[in-house]
């Protein structure tokens, strides 16, 4: 298994593709781990290099319990693409996977060549945002939590898959990762002061725990961003919309390699 000794931990991850080809790199949610991004890796590793990786605390990226989880996010994300010798990459994340592509991108802008945010506040947090995180009322963990209705009624085996790749994570009792997001320290508009990269904001119409009136707030805060809602798609719009989600990720993807703002400015 493919393991990068890095920020103190040993990081699993994946590389799918021509090793030559631009780069993006998948980061998953608080559900999920690498495997959750196989139908992006299938659509998108015969053009580019697809990078997937556990985040530490998750899958196969195994952390001493108790130690700090989301605090490292950055760091690991920073040093994984230093060992891969990837100088740029496309980020893509979902949920959790935002606190480590959105910190990232604030940190390392010339080394961000497009932003996917999937379901995900990215930990952004404005007087909008967090309004209207507090108006969200996202139900227990369950299907029901990350997927629509719609999609557990029509697909029960990939309901089932979604939660067979969610029970391969090893226990991390409280990882305080969900109430992170609602932080009043995370990124604000101040940071966002001369922000260039190319931002596309999906959001599941459905999605009960970052609901589209959140996302929208994100949306005001970063500059020249699109946001798309999927409908049928709750908090995992890459795992119940894949051809919608991937659609819209090559748009980003087209538009930065051809070097056309199509597609990628807001509305």
């Amino acid at each position: 298994m493919p393991k990068a000794y890095i920020n103190g931990i040993d990081l699993y991850y994946e590389s799918h593709g021509d090793d030559s080809a631009p780069a993006i790199i998948f980061a998953h949610g608080r559900g999920g781990n690498h495997l959750s991004w196989w139908q992006q890796v299938a659509a998108f590793s015969g053009e580019y290099r697809c990078i997937t990786f556990d985040h530490r605390g998750w899958g196969d990226s195994i952390a001493e319990h108790g130690t700090p989880l989301r605090e490292n996010f950055i760091q690991d994300l920073t040093d994984l693409l230093d060992y891969l010798k990837i100088d740029k990459a496309f980020l893509v994340a979902q949920s959790m996977g935002g606190f480590a592509c959105l910190g990232f991108a604030l940190a390392h802008p010339e080394r961000t060549l497009g932003l996917v945010l999937g379901d995900t506040t990215g930990g952004v947090a404005t007087e909008g945002t967090l309004a209207e995180l507090d108006k969200a009322a996202p139900p227990p963990d369950g299907p029901a939590r990350s997927l629509s209705a719609s999609f557990i009624n029509e697909q029960p085996a990939l309901t089932f898959l979604y939660q067979q790749i969610n029970g391969l994570n090893p226990p991390r009792g409280e990882d305080g990762v969900i109430s992170g997001f609602r932080l009043k320290d995370g990124p604000n508009i101040a940071q966002f002061a001369g922000w260039a990269i190319p931002t596309l904001l999906i959001v599941g119409q459905e999605d009960a725990i970052f609901p589209p009136s959140v996302i929208a707030e994100v949306q005001k805060v970063i500059p020249g961003s699109r946001m798309e809602v999927v409908s049928g798609a709750a908090h995992s719009a890459h795992f119940e919309q894949a051809t919608i989600f991937n659609n819209l990720l090559s748009e980003l993807l087209n538009g930065v390699r051809s070097g056309s703002a199509a597609g990628v400015a807001a509305d």
